[in-house]
């Protein structure tokens, strides 16, 4: 076993891989841009070193300057984790070549498998169904477009290297292909280096269904079973699980069998992951695979009891696969597992990708039942440079229902502040009937999207007194005072109207959903009396402890979890939250039209392309400019109908959120 691991990547993997390396005793080297010299991979590695700029193609994809640092640090191996350089078949030659094991499978394999037009090509010759499609290396856009026409539509184009929903466009006409091939060979060039992409005739209403190989240097190679990771948004996984709810064991036992038999084609060493797409009919055609540990790999971990990284690492120092993986009897998995992705985004913004502190940062405590990956805690900064996942919440119980009601209530202790987050999203997901079921497809989100996304819905009166009741109990605490807290005849907790500066009845002004709310109390100690609008409730025996509000509304006691930052309060009934932000008795509001004269940058980023001129003429939602940020492409659009006067941004741009980048006369 080695004593030395560089690891060549950052965020939540780095530090998934140096906990094991922890188990084992290995020492671990990391590296980092001038954007992570505070992150926690930086800090948790034995030694890190700096490898250049903040951009990905300065840093993390300098496959040189990594090499380089191994050879100084004294690393015997490299550990790729996933993204970046992990699908690299030149970086991994170039390790090798360097004296340096590369944790993964060999560079030839990956430029076998590796591209997704070579492993198509490659599974077809041996009897591997796959989808009709074009993987040819003629890349020029007429061809495409012919090539477009004999396939047919729908049809999916995709970046030929990489993943991670990166790169993919659906095109429905013939009319729409020119815009998205353009679009997706520009994100796959950003992403992954390279710009060639594939066609292939889109499946709808498929499930994804992937299966995990591992094999050893000693000809050896099992499958582990499958993962579901059908619940998609724009081909980014949301959630995975295994068993999957849709998969018999006669399917399982044929899938598997592909799964191997792709792996033997290749001699293949170390992980991977054999993609299928799967028809509602129980056909599945070969989709890709992927040369590397997968992000979803916790949930094979937690029903197999094995630690995947441990294989990596064992694997790649020449050990055997252990003998409880013969691949003679089938992997028996133990209970059910689900995985969600907490990013930084806002859902009610088109998921725009959020930066910037995370002033509060509350996960569920880690059990035998909850897990937590992360790269981040309070304090850090989600930068725009890559991908702005907070945190990985995988949780396991004896059996699908039971594993859904854990990841309900880890949800629920989920607390966030400073940028936007997914966690409301993700907790109407689960709790909706299509993943309930079992019966989701990849376009199931896209398609019926609103019904995850409500941001319009207003808060009911339950939720809005318990946010009512819980700021009038944080304010009486704060205002009493230590020594006035603990003595209940202090003249400083009386709230009847007496002293200076502390009338009778209070306001509680409360913003919600763009609408302001304003609540009249009468009372002090747990005991108030709330007019809101016409309707007064009696509330009575409040106490707010360690997070949780209970009371008597009228007499009707309910319980609220409450989740309470500087400047947000959420309030959680069991199923689901509320955020509130807290506002002064008396204010002014802004004109809503403000504003409709100019384009802003949602958020930092790069121009990619400038598409309006001053002194044209747009309609409402004409396409102005392309803007990049976290690898992922944003159109910013006309608010209205006008005349351009002026464009203040140019192709290549960097630009800082809310910087004005065009203006209307």
């Amino acid at each position: 076993m080695f004593d030395t691991l560089l690891i060549a990547n950052r965020g939540e993997i780095a530090c998934r891989i140096i906990r094991t390396c922890r188990h084992l005793g290995i020492r671990t080297i990391a590296v980092y841009s001038d954007a992570d010299v505070g992150a926690q991979h930086v800090r948790q590695a034995d030694a890190a070193y700096p490898i250049g700029g903040p951009r990905p193609a300065d840093s993390y994809l300098r496959g040189d300057a990594i090499i380089e640092v191994a050879r100084r640090a004294g690393a015997q191996a490299i550990h790729p984790g996933y993204g970046f350089l992990s699908e690299n078949a030149d970086f991994a030659d170039a390790v090798e070549a360097a004296g340096i094991r590369f944790v993964g499978p060999p560079g030839a394999s990956m430029r076998k498998m590796g591209s997704k037009a070579g492993a198509k090509e490659l599974m077809s010759a041996h009897g591997v169904p796959v989808v009709p499609g074009y993987t040819g290396e003629r890349q020029d856009p007429a061809h495409l477009a012919r090539e477009a026409e004999r396939i047919g539509f729908p049809l999916m184009i995709k970046a030929a290297y990489g993943g991670g929903g990166k790169g993919m466009r659906i095109v429905r006409d013939a009319g729409e292909f020119a815009a998205n091939l353009a679009s997706c060979q520009r994100e796959a060039a950003n992403a992954f280096g390279r710009d060639r992409v594939l066609l292939e005739r889109y499946v709808e209403r498929p499930r994804h269904i992937e299966f995990q190989i591992f094999g050893d240097r000693h000809g050896r190679i099992v499958h582990l079973n499958e993962r579901e990771c059908s619940a998609q948004r724009r081909y980014q996984k949301v959630l995975e699980e295994t068993p999957s709810p849709f998969v018999s064991p006669a399917l399982r036992a044929r899938m598997g069998e592909a799964a191997v038999a792709a792996g033997r084609a290749l001699d293949y060493v170390n992980a991977g992951t054999v993609e299928f797409i799967v028809g509602q009919d129980g056909d599945f055609y070969f989709m890709e695979i992927n040369t590397r540990l997968q992000v979803e790999h916790p949930v094979t971990e937690l029903v197999t009891g094995l630690d995947l990284v441990e294989l990596q690492l064992r694997v790649a120092a020449g050990e055997p696969l252990p003998a409880a993986l013969s691949g003679e009897q089938p992997i028996v998995p133990h209970g059910h597992a689900i995985e969600l992705r907490l990013y930084a985004e806002d859902p009610e913004q088109g998921f725009l990708p959020g930066s910037g502190t995370l002033e509060r940062l509350r996960l569920p405590a880690p059990s035998a039942h909850v897990r937590i990956d992360s790269g981040v805690v309070q304090g850090d900064t989600v930068t725009i440079f890559y991908d702005p996942m907070i945190a990985k919440l995988i949780v396991w119980d004896v059996d699908r229902a039971a594993a859904l009601q854990r990841m309900r209530e880890a949800l629920a202790e989920v607390d966030i502040a400073g940028p936007k987050s997914n966690v409301a999203f993700l907790e109407r997901l689960v709790r909706h009937p299509a993943v309930i079921d079992g019966s989701i497809d990849t376009g199931y989100l896209d398609r019926h999207l609103e019904a995850f996304v409500d941001g319009s819905a207003a808060a009911d009166e339950p939720t809005l007194l318990a946010a009512a009741v819980a700021r009038l109990l944080e304010e009486e605490q704060a205002a009493a005072g230590l020594g006035a807290a603990q003595d209940p005849h202090s003249p400083w907790r009386r709230a009847d109207g007496w002293r200076l500066g502390h009338p009778g009845k209070r306001i509680v002004a409360l913003l919600h959903g763009g609408r302001r709310h304003e609540l009249a109390a009468h009372g002090a100690n747990g005991c108030y009396r709330i007019e809101a609008g016409d309707t007064t409730v009696e509330v009575a025996g409040a106490l707010l402890a360690d997070g949780v509000l209970s009371a008597r509304y009228d007499g009707v006691a309910r319980r609220h979890r409450i989740l309470d930052a500087a400047q947000r309060l959420s309030v959680h009934d069991g199923e689901r939250r509320v955020s509130f932000e807290p506002a002064p008795a008396f204010a002014y509001t802004v004109d809503a039209g403000a504003g409709a004269d100019r384009v802003l940058a949602p958020m930092p980023g790069r121009i990619v392309a400038v598409k309006a001129a001053a002194g044209a003429e747009v309609a409402e939602g004409d396409e102005l400019l392309v803007m990049e940020a976290m690898k992922m492409e944003l159109t910013l659009r006309a608010p209205c109908d006008g005349t351009i006067s002026a464009v203040q941004a140019s192709a290549g741009d960097f630009v800082e959120a809310d910087a004005i980048l065009v203006r209307f006369e």
